[in-house]
């Protein structure tokens, strides 16, 4: 199943030039189109494949269907000092939790730390997309969500009530890389999945099992089966309180309420998503919690290895790494997943991406 076509390399200005175009013609403000690009490729820039250009056709369907309002009034529903809850009024996700994080970051200032919600939201790309700024602005940010799509059942159980629900965690350091969690509560994100299937690849073991309970490997083949979590029955419990968190709390969809996006593209999905933001100044003088953190870093970076270990790596390296490799090369597209890109722009009647 796996093919050996070599990948076709793209820059992001050229990428995200591309992606707004083909929003924009979908019916989107220019503005918003050009925010959501650039988000979008960051995702492909720091090698979240799952999450980047490969969902602009499915955003597109869900755009032309009117499952997307393309012209909401995102609004604050709820608030105190250090809380919010914001309605994302059916949007596009990436514009709502910009909004949510903006907001946060701006009530830590003030209080030290701030909590905010939304509801009525959308698919908003990586989770790490969105504690990337609050790094960049000397604050630490949590970020949870609802997944789209519900991938997993109930620890034993093989109904699909819970989504991959994932969690990330960003805090800033010194000279070193930002420390940056990005996770799904599943072994693998169903958008890794799909790529999977669109380079024609095969899946390793440990990512999905059937209905029996044996592993699933062909991703053409992923709707008979379900994600494993990790960690057993703890990766159960933590989407479950991660979707509690993202969701419940913020009058979104959760459980049976789920709308899976992959195949419905007219209903809402009133998806949640949450972010919790500390000022380091509440706390400690930045620059020297940073510097301990750069220490801690290369602590652990320098610590012995196991044999045949070559690297020590730390949450979020990889991903910097790959920001600075695919910004002077390029980044790596397959040629089903531009061939598909190709067959969007004819449709919406703009030019192709290569």
């Amino acid at each position: 199943m796996t093919t050996n076509t070599k990948p076709i390399l793209v820059r992001f200005d050229p990428l995200s030039a591309f992606i707004a175009t083909a929003l924009e013609r979908a019916g989107l403000p220019a503005a918003d189109a050009d925010k959501i690009a650039n988000l979008m490729a960051e995702a492909d820039l720091q090698g979240s494949d799952g999450h980047g250009v490969i969902r602009l056709p499915q955003y597109v369907r869900r755009i032309r269907a009117g499952g997307i309002n393309t012209r909401p009034n995102i609004r604050v529903v709820k608030e105190r000092a250090a809380m919010a809850v914001v309605d994302g009024d059916n949007g596009m996700g990436h514009l709502v939790m910009s909004h949510a994080v903006d907001l946060a970051m701006a009530k830590a200032r003030s209080a030290g730390v701030a909590w905010v919600g939304a509801r009525a939201s959308n698919h908003a790309g990586p989770a790490s997309l969105y504690v990337r700024k609050p790094i960049e602005n000397n604050m630490i940010a949590l970020y949870f969500a609802v997944g789209n799509a519900n991938h997993l059942p109930p620890w034993g159980g093989m109904e699909m009530l819970l989504s991959t629900n994932p969690i990330a965690v960003g805090l800033p350091a010194g000279s070193e890389p930002a420390v940056v969690l990005d996770m799904a509560t599943t072994v693998a994100a169903y958008g890794k999945v799909k790529a999977k299937a669109k380079r024609g690849e095969q899946m390793p073991e440990g990512w999905m099992i059937d209905r029996q309970g044996k592993p699933l490997l062909d991703p053409q083949r992923a709707g008979e089966g379900f994600l494993v979590p990790i960690g057993g029955h703890k990766g159960y419990g933590l989407a479950l309180i991660v979707g509690l968190l993202a969701g419940t709390l913020n009058g979104a969809a959760m459980g049976r309420e789920v709308i899976d996006f992959n195949h419905d593209h007219v209903t809402p999905t009133n998806t949640g998503q949450s972010v919790l933001v500390i000022d380091l100044a509440a706390f400690a003088e930045p620059e020297m919690f940073k510097a301990a953190v750069d220490h801690l870093v290369r602590d652990l970076r320098g610590s012995e290895r196991l044999p045949g270990v070559e690297r020590i790596w730390l949450p979020g390296e990889q991903s910097h790494h790959r920001r600075q490799q695919y910004a002077a090369e390029g980044i790596p597209l397959s040629a089903g997943q531009v061939s598909e890109l190709t067959t969007l722009a004819h449709e919406l009647g703009i030019a192709p991406l290569v």
